[in-house]
């Protein structure tokens, strides 16, 4: 046991660099690379153009910067999870399957090391989608309205989920016998995270919805009564307020609102917010360091998706505010409910580098010689 955990830099190393070698001289991943250059740049120069289309002579950088940088986020890791699986789900049945893995096995190396190294030679063929899409987070950068911290926690973030996803291609690499297989799953497994996550925590919503009562904030139904005429204006009668005093008729004014107690349905989304934990793209938002005071701002995306699953955390209040004037929604006349304060990133990252570490410890114990079983027909030389 202690000589199959073993691991050495030289081991490593030398591991690695057979894996680099392997794909460097590969013309496939050459062009993988172009092509990921060129489709990020495309879609970031479209989205340049359309926020400047959009926003105008508006030259804030509150509504460019942090648009595209959103953007070029989402993009780098959604590519990121779809290329980084073909990266290493083959790394072991493959050699097995061309002969050369026995080679490696019956050497020094160890199968820590021999993992290490796969581990290693996959992330850092990843590392280099991640490199070339700096230019374009450069981009994002000179157009103002984003946080140096903010891109530095971003590309480590994105860099520790690509490197757990090679740890779970990894894994299933050496439980399978067929590379097709093992690239299936775990493809699988990513779409689990980045998908299905948000699907199973739409479907739970009905199961966690009951029936409760709730304390609203509004205009009673029978203190104000409001008409449309035929141009659109709206007339409400009753008591408003506007500016500490009262009016009638004044479509401008402020209607006055109150507490009352309301029988409705309540969704208990503090019972499944850890599967939006899981998703790598919400604990990439959760993770940026967005200023708090953009945390509101349509253009702050990042900040808008951490405000509302730290709001799921928080769950059901029991208040609502329903109170709406001219200028917009009326404030409580007490402190309301607030999103919990806790960050949810680091469950969602820890779970997801727990699952790439599975995978690397799958794949040490099943590198290990003597193997006493083999899949049928595989072949040990």
């Amino acid at each position: 046991m202690s000589g199959t955990w073993r691991v050495s830099w030289h081991g490593v190393r030398t591991v690695a660099a057979l894996e680099l070698r392997q794909r460097v001289r590969s013309t496939r991943w050459i062009v993988a690379l172009v092509v990921w250059f060129l489709v990020v740049g495309a879609v970031t120069a479209l989205t340049t153009g359309a926020l400047g289309a959009l926003t105008g002579h508006d030259t804030s950088p509150l509504h460019r910067g942090p648009l595209l940088f959103f953007v070029v986020t989402f993009l780098v890791l959604g590519l990121g999870l779809l290329v980084t699986p073909t990266l290493s789900s083959t790394a072991v049945n493959g050699d097995r399957a061309a002969g050369t893995l026995a080679t490696v096995q019956v050497t020094l190396l160890t199968p820590a090391e021999i993992a290490t190294g796969k581990l290693l030679g996959a992330f850092a063929a990843a590392t280099a989608f991640l490199v070339a899409s700096l230019p374009f987070y450069g981009l994002a950068m000179a157009m103002g309205g984003t946080r140096v911290i903010t891109l530095v926690s971003v590309v480590i973030v994105t860099a520790v989920v690509l490197a757990s996803v090679c740890g779970m291609g990894i894994g299933f690499s050496a439980l399978t016998a067929r590379t097709a297989g093992s690239t299936v799953l775990t493809f699988l497994g990513v779409s689990a995270l980045a998908v299905f996550t948000l699907v199973f925590f739409g479907l739970t919503l009905p199961a966690n919805t009951s029936q409760e009562e709730v304390r609203v904030w509004g205009v009673s139904p029978s203190s104000a009564q409001c008409e449309s005429n035929a141009l659109g204006d709206t007339t409400c009668s009753g008591s408003v307020t506007l500016g500490g005093s009262t009016a009638a008729g004044d479509s401008s004014a402020v209607p006055a609102c109150e507490w009352r107690t309301e029988t409705r349905p309540v969704v208990h989304t503090e019972r499944t917010w850890w599967l939006l934990a899981a998703n790598p793209f919400v604990i990439v938002s959760d993770a940026s360091t967005v200023p708090q005071q953009d945390l509101q701002s349509v253009t702050s995306p990042f900040g808008a998706i951490r405000e509302e699953v730290r709001t799921a955390r928080a769950g059901a209040s029991g208040i609502s505010n329903e109170c709406w004037g001219p200028m917009g929604q009326v404030s409580l006349p007490t402190e309301g409910p607030r999103p919990s304060a806790v960050p949810v990133w680091p469950w969602g990252l820890a779970f997801t580098v727990l699952l790439g570490v599975a995978g690397y410890v799958t794949a040490v114990r099943r590198l290990r010689i003597p193997q006493h079983a083999l899949p049928r027909g595989v072949r040990v030389a």
